[in-house]
């Protein structure tokens, strides 16, 4: 892979601030794919992934505007890991092929593959040289869910619980941003990074976890 850009997988859990760290690292010029987007563009309304999943949950997936009812998706497959598992088998392909998409179109030297649950579910792994967590405490998660969601502290935990320990989260990084101060301190961390990252692209540019 010699002369791929190298590829940071960015994640964290729920609350942490990983959309601003990623557009703290766009500003610099980082190309930034975002798994998040990603789903949205193979599911929406007219495209095979929107048919697939309708044509699986029935029509109380599709919200009043047509596109998918996310919400009511979430709820549907939170406690049911049959379901879940189901959604995720007829989306993750085709999540994977549009990043996939994007990656081959970075030029930079570097870029950031933006997953939320890259440690948990494993599968985006082997695209990524390196993983950068950012963290912040879980009583600033909750915090900042439920200031943002209008969902109940118990309900942000629920969700928090469906993903990686912090401790067990930050010990699996190789990067860590601490976003549990004030935004403006998100900046010279970035910064700091992105001048890591360009360092590490000139010394081994394209490896990855899979061929490391």
């Amino acid at each position: 892979m010699t002369g791929e850009p190298l590829v940071i997988g960015l994640t964290g859990g729920i609350g942490s601030g990983k959309s601003e760290v990623a557009r703290a690292f766009a500003t610099l010029g980082a190309d930034v794919a975002d798994a998040d987007e990603a789903a949205r563009a193979v599911s929406a309304r007219g495209s095979p992934g929107f048919a697939a999943v309708v044509a699986a949950f029935g029509p109380g997936a599709v919200g009043a505007d047509g596109e998918l009812d996310r919400a009511w998706l979430r709820r549907h497959v939170f406690a049911d890991a049959e379901a879940r598992a189901r959604l995720e088998s007829m989306l993750h392909p085709l999540i994977h092929a549009f990043l996939d998409q994007a990656l081959a179109a970075w030029r930079g030297p570097y870029g950031l593959l933006s997953v939320p649950l890259l440690l948990e579910r494993g599968g985006l792994l082997p695209r990524v040289a390196r993983v950068l967590v950012v963290d912040c405490p879980e009583e600033e998660q909750v915090r900042r869910v439920a200031g943002r969601s209008g969902l109940a502290p118990a309900e942000v935990r629920a969700v928090m619980a469906t993903q990686l320990p912090r401790a067990a989260r930050l010990a699996r990084a190789d990067d860590v941003i601490d976003n549990s101060g004030a935004m403006a301190e998100i900046a010279p961390q970035v910064a700091r990074l992105d001048a890591k990252y360009r360092e590490l692209a000139t010394q081994r540019p394209g490896t990855t976890r899979a061929s490391a």
